[in-house]
């Protein structure tokens, strides 16, 4: 864990010096960079592989469809820590990270605001082990090697569950392996477990892995990690409309969701490189959330009304200081300020 403290110590001073440089980009690009009727000249996403509307909306194109005039460009991500660094130096206006990468960049003064909770995570995200490999529960993972993409939410859950179960960290291996990479060294035998996300888990579990717990079953215990949109505040300051139509294309592809669950599915499997089944086996440990229900207490809530949500992101700083992933973190009012509410 020292080895982490150094690198994440790292990444923030870069995060702080890259934020200012960020800002400065998006001035300089923001003046006369718009076209006449006020819609971005371009947007840059940052969207990762998992199956929820955003991915949804790109695979259909419901962006380019809306904003003809304006230039769609797409750029994916591996995790929540890349993501953060591509808002560090301004080269996204809107990405995708996890909620403990999220709260990782406000505590280091990110230059961005939440918009939007693309999925509440379920057992999408899970720890898999090796069937009969004689891991049965938490604590058999001491001696072993467990892989997981430091800063994420799945990294998080990790922490959170060797915690709760009282497993000392000193007594294992955790290694800070991409997902792809995940996936070869299950392949390889290299190591034991590994706390990951879709679509690598669906293809661990279908080489001998079963999962040993989940981000499921962990929210049960009050250990609550989300997929969320952020948006960089010099774009949200300027483009307040783009953002208030591109949740309302996020809302159509969650509504198809809805009503009709298996011709998503067969849209995202080429995506996913798997099959429409495996699809929407993913789907369903993902939890979509629509704006309006992300306006209530529950959730985001409205201006002047304010929803857990922020608590869920003071909570999550709390723990990566009293493991010293981050050296401080911010209080409650300092979350909920990065929180960007879309009103009707």
């Amino acid at each position: 864990m020292k080895k982490l403290f150094v690198f994440i110590l790292w990444v923030s001073l870069l995060f702080i010096i890259a934020g200012c440089a960020a800002e400065k980009g998006h001035e300089a690009k923001g003046k006369g960079g718009d076209k006449a009727n006020g819609a971005p000249k371009e947007v840059r996403i940052g969207y990762q592989v998992i199956p929820n509307a955003e991915l949804l909306a790109k695979e259909q194109g419901l962006i380019e469809k809306k904003f003809p005039d304006t230039k769609i460009k797409w750029l994916a991500f591996d995790s929540g820590r890349d993501v953060n660094t591509a808002f560090a130096s301004g080269t996204i206006d809107l990405g995708l990270a996890g909620s403990v990468p999220l709260a990782t960049g406000i505590a280091n003064s990110l230059p961005y605001k939440v918009y939007f909770i693309h999925d509440v995570i379920g057992e999408a995200e899970s720890l898999v082990v090796r069937k009969n490999g004689g891991i049965k529960d938490i604590q058999d993972l001491v001696g072993k090697k467990v892989a997981v993409p430091f800063g994420s939410t799945a990294h998080f859950s990790l922490l959170m569950a060797l915690d709760k179960a009282g497993v000392d960290l000193k007594k294992l291996s955790i290694l800070d392996l991409q997902p792809q990479d995940i996936l070869a060294a299950w392949e390889r035998k290299d190591i034991d477990a590994a706390f990951v996300w879709n679509p690598s888990l669906g293809k661990i579990l279908e080489r001998d892995g079963v999962i040993l717990t989940s981000a499921e079953k962990l929210a049960e215990k009050g250990i609550v990690t989300s997929d969320i949109g952020a948006v960089h505040n010099t774009f949200a300051k300027e483009h307040p409309e783009f953002i208030k139509e591109y949740v309302k294309i996020l809302d159509e592809a969650i509504g198809q969701y809805r009503n009709e669950p298996e011709k998503v599915a067969k849209i995202l499997a080429p995506a996913l490189g798997v099959t429409p089944e495996e699809t929407a086996q993913q789907m369903k440990g993902l939890i979509w959330v629509n704006s309006t229900e992300q306006r209530t207490e529950k959730y985001l809530g409205r201006e002047g009304k304010p929803g857990q949500f922020a608590n869920v992101l003071e909570e999550t700083g709390q723990f990566l200081k009293s493991q010293e992933i981050i050296q401080v973190t911010p209080d409650k009012a300092t979350y909920q300020s990065a929180i960007y509410h879309i009103e009707d």
